[in-house]
């Protein structure tokens, strides 16, 4: 769009009673937007009660927990974000000690009737708190209850029935002074402190703001963070607006030495206040043909490439010279995530623990052709898993190899054979060792990459004689069925949010069915040995026990590990800084945004 320009008329009857011309008011400066789409919709906006990965991005932005990744770190490495220094931890990783620096301060909320309102240690604690309370059910509380803090549990089976005591006092949530609190736990836990990089867990939240909105409190976010929700469509259109509060931060991130790329980034913008951008426009572009179009024609200004497009836009991993020509970037960096497809382990026609029912998942997981999925669907961007623990992680072994990574659909009939899935009634469907119909369903969503993983997924099951359904709905809708133990396969991802395995390890951990164990798998000797990783520093004996519980995945089949993804980052040339990190979700304010020149190349396409 061109700028109008702003003419001054000149007046006089003469040289002698010319007055001077007034001076054109200045222009205002164009706000900064940095405009973004989501492949899939979110959920809301309350850190308690999300888990998905969409919703994490803007919550991130808005609330702000004690610490955070420094942004061009690599390997990642933690720094203070609402906290004055690391915390102090004490008693072989059992306390952990956190100051709040004063002078941080929520946005401006009626909730707060008109006061300004500063943060506070109690703000932290509050949220974990709030995760504890059954009345939020949040997905959340499965990873902190596992941590073990002292008390909390005990505080969460007091308010069954009743209402949540806030105000009780637990040794393990101790409020040291306005600005201090101390977390104890009853085991060493070495990770724990990760979790203070985690808005959903630990970002501070004003009670009053729960008071005021608990009924509305997804739509009605209010933070310490460096944006505010502006505007929000469900499931289509999410603006953030810079939080006029912010308090003076400025861009510091300290790269590698031999990270050229870092160091570029950090001597262009070093210094800069942060946000350096006004405005975030997310829009949910669930299609990839209209999300790779919005990219082309500048309406976006960065897209992790659509599959579908991956030989268009990078073909043989190195950018196309017609997206080079335009000054378009590129980026490719394995993600630490797993793909997974898991069985409901309480569904009569994929569950249980009975010979026959494991073989039926081993069959399954043998007889799909990995490969096909990263030739065809992929193309070949993501690289075949053995266990759910993804690269960038401390659990992490690339010499571990199993029955996951493999096909042998030779070996999956016989399987099925032998343990009775046969066709007894000659139309070319195996039934289940009783005679009983068998019949697979698969919830789905509706794009076209769905699709596509439909037909093979029905190839792959057709070979084996196996009849599917699929169950299409939205992403929100089938998160939540899964949550709830109502679909019977489904297949997603799962991305880090901390160098470390332990989430992945979870999604075979009893506590975790109805949060991040889909399949609510229930083996006790797992969830023995998960505990016993938890509270091991990182070492050859930790490993061993993630090795072990690799091969129970293995054994039990709850899961089918597909893949480890590669994605490739495309971005416009006015979009600076910018830079995948492959843990933080918080990246709106380290970017900025060179308007005009957007406007110069948009006038010119």
């Amino acid at each position: 769009m061109k700028r109008r320009r702003l003419l001054q008329g000149a007046a006089g009857c003469g040289a002698a009673l010319a007055l001077p011309a007034k001076a054109a008011p200045a222009q205002a400066a164009a706000p900064k937007v940095f405009r973004w789409a989501f492949p899939a919709a979110e959920t809301g906006f309350d850190p308690a009660q999300i888990s998905d990965l969409y919703s994490n991005y803007v919550v991130s932005h808005i609330f702000e927990s004690p610490l955070q990744y420094d942004f061009l770190a690599r390997p990642a490495r933690i720094v203070p974000r609402t906290a004055a220094a690391m915390p102090e931890v004490a008693d072989e990783f059992r306390s952990f000690t956190l100051r709040i620096r004063p002078g941080i301060y929520f946005q401006d909320d009626p909730a707060f009737g008109g006061r300004r309102r500063e943060l506070t240690a109690a703000d932290h604690v509050f949220q974990i708190k709030r995760i504890a309370d059954p009345r939020w059910k949040s997905p959340l509380w499965p990873s902190l209850e596992t941590s073990k803090i002292i008390g909390l549990a005990e505080l969460r089976r007091a308010a069954a029935g009743g209402s949540f005591d806030y105000a009780r006092q637990i040794d393990g949530l101790h409020l040291l002074d306005r600005y201090t609190f101390r977390v104890r736990l009853a085991e060493p836990s070495p990770r724990f402190a990760d979790i203070f990089t985690d808005a959903r867990l630990t970002g501070a939240v004003a009670h009053e703001v729960v008071a005021a909105y608990e009924r509305d409190i997804m739509a009605k976010p209010v933070g310490t963070g460096p944006f505010r929700l502006a505007a929000w469509t469900r499931a289509s259109r999410i603006v953030l607006e810079r939080n006029p509060g912010y308090r003076d931060e400025f861009y510091d991130a300290q790269p590698a030495a031999d990270d050229a790329r870092g160091q570029a980034i950090a001597a262009q913008l070093r210094g800069r206040r942060l946000p350096m951008v006004d405005r975030v426009e997310l829009s949910v572009i669930d299609e990839a043909q209209p999300r790779w179009l919005a990219f082309l024609n500048g309406q976006q200004d960065t897209v992790n490439v659509p599959l579908e497009f991956i030989n268009v836009a990078a073909p043989g991993g190195q950018l196309a010279p017609a997206l080079a020509r335009q000054g378009i970037v590129l980026e490719r960096a394995i993600n630490p995530d797993v793909v997974i497809t898991f069985f409901n382990m309480d569904h009569p026609v994929v569950g249980g623990y009975t010979p026959e029912q494991v073989a039926l998942r081993r069959a399954i997981s043998l007889g799909y052709n990995i490969d096909e999925e990263i030739r065809l669907i992929r193309r070949g961007a993501m690289m075949p898993a053995q266990s759910p623990v993804p690269p960038l992680t401390s659990g992490y072994d690339p010499g571990f190899v199993s029955e996951m990574g493999r096909f042998d659909r030779a070996r999956a009939r016989a399987l099925l054979d032998i343990f009775g899935f046969v066709d007894r009634d000659g139309d070319g469907w195996r039934e289940r060792p009783d005679g009983s119909p068998l019949l697979l369903e698969i919830a789905t969503e509706t794009g076209q990459l769905d699709r596509l993983f439909n037909e093979l997924w029905k190839r792959q099951l057709d070979a084996l004689g196996l009849r599917v359904a699929f169950r299409p709905a939205q992403w929100p809708e089938n998160l939540k069925n899964a949550r709830a133990g109502r679909l019977m396969i489904w297949m997603l991802g799962n991305t880090a949010t901390t160098p470390d395995a332990d989430a992945f390890l979870a999604f075979g951990l009893s506590r975790n069915i109805g949060a991040g164990n889909f399949a609510r798998f229930n083996r006790p000797e797992f969830d023995r040995l998960y505990d016993t990783q938890r509270r091991l520093p990182d070492g050859p004996q930790r490993n061993a026990v993630i090795r072990e519980l690799k091969r129970l995945f293995v054994v039990w089949m709850p899961y089918r590990f597909h893949g480890h993804r590669v994605l490739n980052d495309v971005w416009h040339p006015w979009l600076i800084g910018y830079r995948r990190h492959p843990f933080a979700r918080d990246f709106f304010k380290w970017i900025d945004v060179d308007g005009s020149e957007r406007e110069r190349r948009g006038a010119r396409a």
